[in-house]
């Protein structure tokens, strides 16, 4: 029996001793970032925007911020630091609804970090939705400062075998300035990948009311967008409105709610206007970019090139919307792209 009672107590202090050595490496290594900045020497992997996010927003420095959606995965921050002269971190989320925008806007302005600016992509698509609905569920012991709630993050073996033994063994460090960039290469932007890929929709019949769509936009901005506004008066918010290609404007006429849309921009454009601290951009009616599907690799996602020059448009106003009356303008551009824009010529072609 006493033989038995040893093995089992140091059965017992090995497992704890286990359980306590791959804590500390956790701490210590820290891939999610929860405890501290990374390490100088390590070769992180960063690859998982939901997990990896807050932490970086809480402990990295930096004095702006990227967010929005995979319409903004392409940026480089080296080119904010090139043209605005800003350290710029990029902590976006794909297929981001405006409760992820608000999630992580709580970390990035509970950190130490003075923000200066932040880049904000929003889509017009996903400001509809309820104002709780994320696109993942989200792991409230990263997003909070409760430290005893850790107990997935510290004991968990993806962690560990994924995001510390990994890099370990095939050191190859995520380069923030790109980090999380689309995994389409140069060749899968042209418009025979795209249009072999697209799914013309059917016709509804039935038009969407063109006042369907604001209920829901005005709560997102009232409960997720504007309060991080109005509370950091001393943050100058670049928002701005991305632009998908003309395939997503057939999908708009296609489904039947042209106008709701467009009423939804200038609601948003609106109330966004009424900031002091915010500027708007306004993308979608850039014909020569929208209309030529060589510059996507889908019906709305764009190349790198196109995230380059909206980066230099927000350095020289280039596309901006100073009123409600120039969205407007904008708005019938856009208009009368759709209108001219030969629909019928496209789908003639076998892709």
């Amino acid at each position: 029996m006493n033989q038995y009672k040893k093995w089992l107590m140091t059965a017992v202090l090995a497992v704890l001793a286990a359980l306590i050595l791959e804590a500390a490496i956790v701490v210590y290594v820290d891939p999610f970032f929860q405890y501290h900045a990374p390490l100088e020497d390590f070769p992180y992997l960063v690859d998982n925007q939901i997990n990896q996010n807050p932490g970086m927003a809480t402990h990295m420095e930096y004095d702006s911020v990227i967010l929005g959606s995979s319409m903004t995965v392409n940026f480089n921050t080296g080119w904010f630091q090139e043209v605005l002269g800003l350290n710029t971190i990029k902590l976006n989320y794909s297929g981001a609804y405006p409760k992820d925008q608000a999630n992580i806007m709580e970390r990035i302005f509970h950190s130490d970090n003075q923000i200066k600016t932040v880049f904000l992509g929003l889509d017009v698509m996903t400001c509809t939705g309820g104002v709780e609905e994320t696109k993942y569920p989200i792991p409230d012991y990263l997003y909070d400062d409760v430290i005893w709630n850790d107990a997935a993050y510290l004991w968990n073996k993806d962690v560990f075998l994924n995001y510390i033994l990994r890099p370990m063994a095939d050191p190859d460090k995520t380069d923030l300035a790109t980090v999380y960039q689309s995994w389409w290469t140069d060749e899968y932007y042209n418009i025979q990948w795209v249009m072999h890929n697209y799914e013309n929709p059917d016709q509804v019949q039935e038009e969407t009311a063109k006042e369907a769509y604001l209920a829901s936009v005005e709560a997102n901005l009232a409960q997720n967008i504007g309060p991080y506004i109005e509370q950091n008066q001393d943050t100058v918010f670049y928002v701005f409105f991305p632009p998908y290609s003309i395939l997503y404007w057939n999908d708009v006429m296609k489904e039947n709610h042209l106008e709701a849309t467009m009423a939804e921009y200038q609601y948003i454009a609106d109330r966004l206007l009424g900031y002091d601290n915010v500027r708007v951009f306004y993308f979608p009616d850039r014909e020569e970019i929208v209309t030529d599907l060589n510059n996507y690799a889908d019906y709305t996602h764009y190349h790198r090139d196109i995230n380059r020059y909206m980066t230099e448009c927000f350095g020289d106003g280039t596309c901006e919307i100073l009123s409600s009356e120039e969205m407007s303008e904008a708005l019938a551009r856009t208009r009368e792209m759709i209108e001219r824009f030969d629909f019928e010529e496209l789908f003639s072609v076998e892709w």
